[in-house]
C-alpha cells in the first residue's frame, strides 16, 4: 500500500482535488492531513484507506480523508471551512480555530522558534538585503521568521528569501555561508549548535508554539461525534500512521502564531496603539474613529460615532507594503478633518490590515496625533461596549 512520501507529487496534487471535490459531494465527513515539507513530519507513514475506515468507524458514518503538501491550498480551505477535521501543523489549526473549529490536541510539545543568523550579524536591521533560507511561503517556519523581522522593524521584501524544502538545511547553509539566516526550533538549534559552535548565533525567538501536527474538529458536529473522534485522536490505531494527540496546547498558543504569521505587528512605530476603552475615551475628548472596513462591514455593524472612510487594499500585508497600490483617498473626503485633530483608525482586529495601513498613510500625510486600536471592533464587542447595528 502506498504512502504519502511515496506518491509522485502530481499525483498527490491530482488526489487532493478529487478529494475536495468528492468531500463536498458526497454525505458524511470530510478530513486533511497537511503536511509540512519536512524530513521529519513527511516520514510520517500515513495509510489513507487505513485513516478512511478507522475515522468512519470512530465516527460512526463515512469519513473521507486526503492529504496536500501545497499548505497554501489548505490554508484557503480553512477560511473557507473546507473540511470537518483538519490535521497539520500549528498555522493551520490556528486559523481554523478562528473560524469556529475546536481544537482536540497536538502531537508534540510545544516549543520556541529561533531567528538564527552567521556570527557576524548584530542584530535585525543588519540583515536587510541578505539572504534568509526558509520552507514554503506557508510553512510554520515562515510564519515564525515574519513575525520575528516585522518585530525587529525589517520585512521579509527587504531580504533575499531563498525557499526550499527541509528548514534543518538552513543550518548547513549557514555553516556553508550559502545563507546569512534562517528559523528553526530550539530543540534542532541546541542539537547543531552543539556541534558548530562558532558560526551561528541568535537573534530572536518566539515563546513556545505548537509542534508537529495538532487536530481540530467542526464545533457545529455532534457532540457525540466529536467526543469519539477526540479519543480516536488520541489513541488511533498503529497501522494507519497518525501520530496520537497527546499535548493540548494552550489556546493562547495558536493565537501567538497567528499574530506572527498572520496578524499585523503590535507595535506602530510613531502611532499610538491604543485598547478598545482608551479609544472610547478618547472620543469622549474629541477625538475622531476611522472605519476603515468595506461599506457593507460597516453599515452591518460599527462603533457609534465612528466615521467610514474605506481603505482599499491591494498591496501585501507587510509592514513594508506600497501605499501607492492601495487606496485611502477617503481620509482627505472626511468634512472638516484637519492634522491637528486626533485620529483612531479600526477595522476588524488584529488580522486586519487596514486600519495597520491607514495609520501609517496618515501618518506620512502630516496627521500630528495618530492611535490605532488593533483590536479593531472584535475587541471593542469583547469588552461590552455599545455597539451600533443596521437598521432592522
Amino acid at each position: 500500500m502506498l504512502t504519502l512520501t511515496q506518491l509522485p507529487k502530481l499525483l498527490r496534487h491530482s488526489l487532493w482535488l478529487i478529494a475536495c471535490a468528492s468531500a463536498t459531494a458526497q454525505a458524511g465527513l470530510s478530513a486533511v492531513v497537511a503536511v509540512e515539507p519536512t524530513a521529519k513530519k513527511a516520514s510520517y507513514n500515513i495509510y489513507f484507506s487505513a485513516l478512511d475506515s478507522a475515522l468512519s468507524r470512530a465516527a460512526a458514518q463515512p469519513v473521507a480523508a486526503s492529504a496536500s503538501e501545497d499548505l497554501a491550498d489548505v490554508m484557503r480551505a480553512t477560511r473557507s471551512s473546507g473540511f470537518d477535521i483538519f490535521i497539520g501543523p500549528a498555522q493551520v489549526a490556528a486559523s481554523a480555530l478562528h473560524r469556529g473549529y475546536e481544537l482536540v490536541g497536538a502531537s508534540q510539545a510545544s516549543e520556541p522558534y529561533l531567528l538564527v543568523v552567521r556570527k557576524d550579524f548584530a542584530d535585525i536591521p543588519a540583515l536587510k538585503t541578505r539572504r534568509i533560507y526558509l520552507p514554503q511561503q506557508d510553512s510554520i517556519y515562515t510564519y515564525m521568521a515574519r513575525g520575528l523581522l516585522n518585530q525587529g522593524g525589517l520585512s521579509m521584501q527587504d531580504m533575499k528569501v531563498q525557499h526550499e524544502r527541509f528548514p534543518q538545511a538552513g543550518l548547513t547553509a549557514l555553516l556553508l555561508g550559502a545563507a546569512d539566516a534562517t528559523v528553526v526550533t530550539a530543540g534542532d538549534w541546541a542539537e547543531w549548535s552543539a556541534l558548530n559552535p562558532t558560526v551561528g548565533r541568535v537573534l530572536a525567538k518566539t515563546d513556545p508554539v505548537p509542534a508537529g501536527l495538532s487536530v481540530v474538529i467542526k464545533k457545529d458536529l455532534p457532540a457525540d461525534v466529536r467526543a469519539r473522534l477526540s479519543a480516536w485522536f488520541a489513541a488511533p490505531p498503529a497501522g494507519v500512521g497518525l501520530p496520537p494527540t497527546k499535548f493540548k496546547p494552550e489556546a493562547g498558543e495558536y493565537k501567538r502564531v497567528s499574530e506572527l504569521g498572520l496578524f499585523t505587528p503590535t507595535a506602530l512605530p510613531g502611532v499610538t496603539r491604543v485598547s478598545a476603552r482608551d479609544a472610547q475615551k478618547l472620543q469622549a475628548q474629541g477625538a475622531l474613529l476611522i472605519d476603515t472596513r468595506t461599506e457593507k462591514e460597516f453599515a452591518t455593524r460599527h462603533i457609534p460615532g465612528a466615521v467610514w472612510a474605506p481603505y482599499v487594499e491591494k498591496s501585501l500585508k507587510d509592514i513594508a507594503f506600497n501605499a501607492a497600490q492601495d487606496d485611502f483617498s477617503a481620509l482627505g473626503k472626511i468634512d472638516k478633518l484637519d492634522t491637528n485633530r486626533a485620529v483612531i483608525f479600526a477595522c476588524n482586529g488584529a488580522e486586519c490590515w487596514k486600519s495597520y495601513k491607514a495609520a501609517r498613510v496618515a501618518q506620512q500625510k502630516g496627521f500630528k496625533k495618530v492611535h490605532w486600536l488593533r483590536g479593531g471592533l472584535p475587541e471593542w464587542e469583547a469588552e461590552g461596549l455599545p455597539v451600533q447595528n443596521a437598521a432592522p
